[in-house]
Parts: C-alpha cells; structure tokens; sequence
C-alpha cells in the first residue's frame, strides 16, 4: 500500500501545464490593460463632467473675476474632499496597525529583540553621565562595608548557643522545668 501523506502523480504532463500557465499569465496580462484602459476612459468622463473647459475669450473683467471666484469655490470643495479623504486613510491605518498589533499579542508570535551583553567600566558610566563634569576614577569597593573574620566567628558562636529549640522545649516542660526556670531567676535564694 502506498502511504498516506505520498501525492499522487500529476494527469497532466509538463508541457500542457507549460502551456496552460503561459495561457494564463497572457489572460492575465490583457485583463490589467484592459482594467488601466477602463481607469483612464473613467477618469475623462470624469473629468469631463466635473471640469468643462473654459470659455474666457470676449468676457469682461467683472466676468473674469466671477469666474476666478467660483474657481476658487470648486477648489475650496475639492480640497475640503481631499483632506476628509485623507483623514480617513490615516484613521483606517491607524486602526489596522492597532488591530495588526491586537492580533500579533493573541497569537503570540511576538519577537522581542535580542540585547547584546555591553561591558561598560563605571568610569565609563560616569563619564557618559556626566560627560567632562566627570574627573578622576572611582573605585566603587572603597565605600563597601568592610567585614571582619572576628565578627563571624561570634555570630556562629551565639547561633550554636541558642541550641535546636526542640530540646530546650522538652527540658522545660513539666514541673522540672519550671524549677529549673525559678531557679535561674533567682526565686530559690
């Protein structure tokens, strides 16, 4: 038996898939001219119904200046469409970039930079800091608290002292115990 995940052999041969990729890419490559030579038939139109040519042989100076008025109108409007226009791009590509992020954080496939690993001496620090305010070198372990061999000792000292509290517990329990306690207090005299 063959296995599962093997494809089964194409029916078509190397040479008709050839062709009928070349077939293709041919209708492909007419329908783009022939949705560019649309666009431009749309865009005349356009423009032909929105912009009619002027007509400024034989008007006098009060008609010129109407004109250049509702010239300045038609191009007060068109800006006004424009900028709205624009506005909304960037609000719809503010929101996709928001939802972009939205869906990165639930897919977690979010990859943090990796850092590098910088040496930097303290003077170095120091001086990038404070740049020329900076003078001399510091040494850091100067103001460290310095620790005595001595002090150690005594600390372990009194930690053996104190005992497992076990067993003090147990030699104090009962009435022993509280004998033994009157006793170290000084009632027994």
């Amino acid at each position: 038996m063959p296995p599962k995940d093997a494809k089964p052999k194409s029916k078509i041969s190397a040479s008709r898939k050839l062709s009928l990729k070349i077939l293709l890419l041919t209708r492909a490559m007419e329908d783009l001219e022939k949705e560019k030579a649309d666009r431009d038939e749309e865009k005349v139109r356009y423009l032909g119904e929105k912009v009619p040519p002027l007509q400024m042989s034989g008007l006098s100076l009060d008609e010129l200046q109407k004109l250049c008025k509702q010239l300045h109108a038609k191009i007060d409007v068109v800006d006004e469409e424009r900028y709205d226009c624009e506005a909304k791009v960037i609000k719809n590509n503010r929101d996709i970039h928001e939802l972009k992020l939205k869906v990165q954080d639930l897919g977690g496939k979010f990859k943090k930079p990796a850092l590098r690993k910088v040496r930097v001496s303290a003077d170095e620090m120091m001086r990038a800091l404070l740049g020329s305010k900076h003078k001399g070198s510091m040494d850091l372990r100067a103001n460290l608290k310095s620790v005595k061999k001595e002090d150690i000792k005594q600390e372990k000292v009194l930690t053996t002292e104190v005992g497992d509290w076990r067993k003090n517990v147990e030699a104090m329990s009962g009435m022993e115990g509280r004998k033994k306690m009157f006793d170290a207090a000084g009632g027994g005299q």
